[in-house]
This record gives structure tokens, sequence and C-alpha cells, in this order.
């Protein structure tokens, strides 16, 4: 019987990727994002397997992933949702006892209402713009909301515990000015009454590569799940989580069909530029289809062998930042447009 293409995941490993993210960050804390579906490795099993590597923050921009990763993770861990939301999902949200990230006095206004109307604080973050101009408050408008949360706080609508931001990591140099505009903004809230429990500036990148940047939290995606940044390091303790594989279908001349297509998510452009890993080394991806794929014939191949499109460094495959590296994107994009109905299988 011919099992079809999946995404399988391996737990154990990503277990070890957590816990050698949380090792290099120490001091700081690591919360573990777990937006669009935790990278297409699905929510649940990953917090578990996270919680079980001692991770006690997720995160997510989506509110679906975070009430999920807050369903999953249990009472010990924290979970952030960052995303601005209307009144319903921010109510949801507060309920569901997950944190705000603000990016707008707006949102921060609807959060306020939501708890009030459920009895209850809201925890927040106040999010200020360094710079990356994504999403966060402007320098100026800055002292106005820090000055509006310290009134809420004082009604017990809201408690601020965290300040945060996005940068940019488009130089050193612009990310140092990134890091000032920060500290700066850090003051700016202490001097209006607010006293946050941690302060998180940096991402995957930055938080690797700049301890200066780690402050209390750190908010890792892309190396949890073992993708390098496109164009970037190796990382030590790090490995691919998942990989994507497919089996043979039809052996046919010079070729062999594989059971991954355009319609699973798998890029077109790829074809040609790869090499994906049969059961007798790197072989070329030919051409992809709409539902298969063709692939350079190895000796003795049969129907039922198993490819592997991306997967980890160490069985010797291709990695998702490889290949996405062929076609000028980055790591995460492979996992990310692979079909929700794709089945994923958990080792």
């Amino acid at each position: 019987m011919i099992t079809g293409s999946r995404l399988r995941v391996d737990l154990a490993r990503l277990r070890r990727n957590v816990e050698a993210v949380r090792e290099r960050m120490a001091p700081a804390d690591v919360l573990v994002v777990v937006k669009d579906d935790a990278y297409g490795h699905g929510v649940e099993p990953v917090v578990r397997a996270a919680v079980e590597a001692g991770a006690g923050w997720f995160g997510a921009i989506d509110a679906d992933s975070a009430l999920r990763a807050r369903a999953a993770a249990g009472d010990g861990a924290r979970v952030l949702c960052w995303a601005t939301a209307g009144a319903d999902e921010v109510a949801r949200i507060v309920a569901a006892d997950v944190d705000s990230g603000i990016g707008e006095a707006s949102h921060l206004e609807r959060v306020a209402s939501a708890a009030a109307a459920l009895g209850v604080t809201a925890r927040v973050h106040l999010k200020i713009d360094t710079g990356l101009h994504r999403n966060g408050i402007r320098p100026e408008d800055w002292p106005t909301v820090c000055a509006r949360a310290a009134a809420l706080e004082a009604e017990g609508a809201v408690r601020v515990v965290g300040v945060w931001s996005h940068i940019a990591e488009a130089s050193d140099a612009a990310d140092d000015e990134a890091r000032a505009a920060f500290d700066d903004a850090v003051r700016v809230a202490a001097a209006a009454g607010l006293a946050p429990e941690v302060r998180h500036l940096a991402a995957s990148a930055a938080a690797w590569h700049r301890g200066e940047f780690r402050y209390d939290l750190v908010r890792i995606g892309a190396f949890c799940y073992g993708v390098r940044s496109a164009d970037g390091p190796e990382l030590d303790g790090i490995d691919a989580a998942a990989a994507l594989v497919a089996p043979v279908t039809r052996v046919d001349g010079a070729a062999v069909a594989v059971d991954i297509g355009a319609v699973d998510g798998l890029f077109s452009t790829l074809a040609g530029r790869i090499d994906v890993l049969s059961p007798s080394g790197p072989r070329r991806l030919v051409e992809v289809r709409a539902f298969e794929s063709l692939v350079e014939r190895w000796p003795g191949a049969a129907v039922g062998d198993e490819v592997v499109v991306f997967g980890t460094r160490a069985s010797g495959a291709a990695t998702s930042t490889d290949i996405a590296e062929r076609i000028d994107t980055v790591g995460e994009e492979p996992l990310l447009r692979l079909s929700p109905l794709l089945p994923r299988e958990y080792v």
C-alpha cells in the first residue's frame, strides 16, 4: 500500500531545538512563536512538545493560533497575541487569559472595554514603533498612550506587563538605532508610572547573534523549527523539525512520478533547480505538475519508494531554507505554502 505525501514532524527534534534555543538565550526567557499554525507544523503538538522542553511563553500574530496555544499550553504558560483585532475577537482573547500586544491606541481601548465587560484585568504589552513601520505606536504618540495605559491600570482594566517592538534587522547600525529608540520608550513608560515585567525587542536572528538585544524575553519562531535565516549560517544544536516526504507512484522512462505537486503547495519554480533525496541519494526535481512531480530516475526505483523534498541536514536532505534560497525567498515559505489538507505525521 502506498502512503501519500505528508509533512513528517519529529517532535523529539523540535524539543531539542527549543532546549538549544533556551540555553543560548538564558537568562532571557524564550517565547516560542506559533503563528500560522506553528509554521504549518500544527499548533497543539508543537506547544505540547515545547512545554516538555521547558518553554513557558508562546506567541502568535493570529488569534486562532494564539487561542489554540492557550488551550494546549496548560496553566503554567503565558501566551501573547499581537494582532490588532476587532471587538469580538478581542473579547475572546481576553476571556481566554491571553496577553494582548498593543500596537495602536484604539486597540488598547478595545482590550480595556472587553476586560471591563468581563470583570477581569487584561494583561497587555505596549509596542513602540522603532523603525520597522509595520505595527506599533509612533514615538510622538508614545507618551500619551503610556499615560492612558497608566490610567487604565489605576481603574483595574489592564495591567501593562510588557514593552516591546519589532526591529527591521536590516543592518547592525539600523538595529542599534532601533535599540536606542526602544530604550527611550522604556524610560518614558517608567516615567508614566508603568512597571512592565518583560521587555522584548528581538526575534530569531538578532536574538541569536547579539546578546545585548535579548533583554528579558526573546521571540523565537523559525529557529525553534530548525529553519535558519536565508543566506545565514547553520545554527549549533539546531536542525529541521519537519521533512516533506512523498512516495513514488509511477516509474516511467528516465523519470519517476512522486505524489506531491503545486496544488499541495510545492513551488513550480523549483523544477530544474533542486535535488530531492531519493533512496539512492540526491536526484534532480525535473518538473512540478498540479498533482504530481517528476524526479530523475535512480537505479532500482520502484513504486512506493520515498523521496524527501526537504528535511534535516543530518539526513543529507536539502533543508527548507536550502531550497528557498534557489528561488530567492526565505526558509519559512516552503512550509507556509503547504496545503492544510496535506497530512501531518508526528513521530
